[in-house]
């Protein structure tokens, strides 16, 4: 009886919401200001592993040869989790998917500072594939901005949950010298200190979404979705061909935010390794990293504006671009110039932003709320296998050649986004002028 009278008012509540735009528009300022509430708290999360996480499998493990193995498995434990993220968000909406994702991300933190205080490889390793859910969460987070939103508002929604992530994500690396310093006052290794702050920020970033998310705006979205679809005839032949074309939207979205995952994680996995080699210490390398972090999501609310405004493949072709200059900077720019790093890392994590903005605003474009939570999860599982990859390869690849190998690589794999976003343009204009 509890039961049906729960769904009878669950029923209300989204049929008030479907018959009232104003309602709608409110749920989605009022979802915006929990995600971003959220994201600075992620934010500060993801930046522990992304700053010490490499020189902590060093000074356990003792060679360079290995040292992207950390990246490389806490992204495949980020494409694990969004995975499980996405196919929890639709079928139970975004607050249960994201609150279970933050709180796997903070567990998975816990886990990395026991293993060093244990000097447990096997753990360390264990517990980076379960942080890597934080890093799934924080990005999928970014689409419950969407849920709500026209297509006019896609991108700024997307770039205000990312701008927001910068609060937390640049005050982290800069908090390694604190947070060592507090982690060696209490008989923990210095470099598991980024990780006790990042442990509490993931749990602390799914508690926000857990009390305050209500009413569930993925839910909420479906139930105008199908409510739309009930009073709709079926799909005329046009409209076959729209859903052709949101394929390949999907399929170019997915692109253009692989690509651009691999170039990023690879170039700035081993820029902490390589400033090592060339004598620069904690700070320098928090220096840089906060800077590259920093261009990742504080650009993000111009980006989504342009996005919008100029449209989606301008901006992935800009993506390209700024992608090529920083490879190039960063391979043949002075190792001991701390300013040409800055320049090189501000603009790989431009690059990245662009192509993150743009590819996320085509798949949202090229998807409809019954299966969109699911497809973007398995989108995001790509993403995290190419940043997993990337990490992985980044390595060895020093090791075997050199950082400026690494970066000129990235620059000139870049380059495939203008390919693949012209193809898809193309295609999208032809359909159509076959449509009219």
């Amino acid at each position: 009886m509890l039961h049906k009278e729960n769904g009878k008012d669950q029923s209300n509540l989204l049929q008030s919401y479907t018959s009232s735009p104003e309602k709608q528009q409110q749920l989605y300022k009022k979802t915006l200001m929990v995600v971003v509430l959220s994201q600075i708290f992620g934010g500060a999360g993801l930046a522990a592993g992304i700053t010490v996480g490499a020189l902590l499998a060093q000074d356990m493990l003792g060679t360079d040869s290995v040292t992207g193995i950390p990246t490389m498995l806490f992204t495949l434990g980020s494409a694990g989790a969004a995975l499980l993220v996405g196919r929890f968000s639709q079928v139970f909406g975004r607050r249960t998917g994201l609150t279970l994702g933050f709180l796997a991300g903070g567990i998975g933190a816990i886990g990395v500072v026991v293993s060093a205080l244990m000097n447990s490889i096997l753990l360390l390793f264990i517990s980076l594939l379960i942080y890597g859910s934080g890093t799934a969460t924080n990005l999928q987070a970014r689409y419950a901005g969407t849920d709500l939103a026209n297509s006019t508002q896609r991108a700024k929604a997307i770039s205000m949950a990312l701008v927001s992530t910068t609060f937390g994500a640049v005050a982290g690396p800069n908090l390694v010298n604190v947070m060592g310093e507090f982690a060696k006052s209490i008989g923990i290794p210095p470099l598991a200190g980024p990780f006790i702050l990042a442990a509490a920020a993931y749990i602390l970033a799914g508690l926000v979404l857990f009390i305050f998310l209500r009413p569930d705006p993925f839910i909420v979205a479906k139930a105008i979705s199908d409510a739309q679809s009930s009073t709709s005839n079926l799909l005329s032949g046009e409209d076959s061909r729209l859903l052709s074309i949101n394929k390949r939207g999907i399929f170019a979205g997915a692109a253009v935010m692989v690509l651009t995952q691999f170039v990023m994680i690879a170039i700035m996995t081993m820029t902490p390794i390589h400033m090592g080699h060339h004598e620069h210490g904690l700070n320098a390398v928090g220096l840089v990293i906060g800077f590259h972090i920093g261009a990742m999501f504080l650009p993000s609310l111009i980006t989504g504006v342009l996005v919008d405004k100029a449209g989606r493949a301008v901006m992935v072709i800009a993506s390209a671009i700024t992608l090529l200059v920083s490879g190039i900077l960063a391979a043949i720019g002075p190792s001991d110039s701390i300013g040409v790093l800055i320049t090189a890392l501000v603009l790989l994590g431009l690059g990245w932003n662009f192509g993150l903005i743009s590819g996320t605003a085509i798949i949202v474009d090229s998807t409809s709320p019954s299966v969109r939570a699911k497809t973007q999860g398995s989108v995001d599982v790509l993403v995290a296998l190419s940043g997993a990859l990337g990490g992985g390869l980044s390595g060895m690849i020093v090791a075997h050649s050199s950082y400026a190998t690494l970066s000129i690589a990235g620059a000139v794999l870049s380059l495939l986004l203008i390919p693949i976003v012209i193809w898809a343009n193309s295609k999208e204009n032809k359909a159509e002028n076959i449509s009219n």
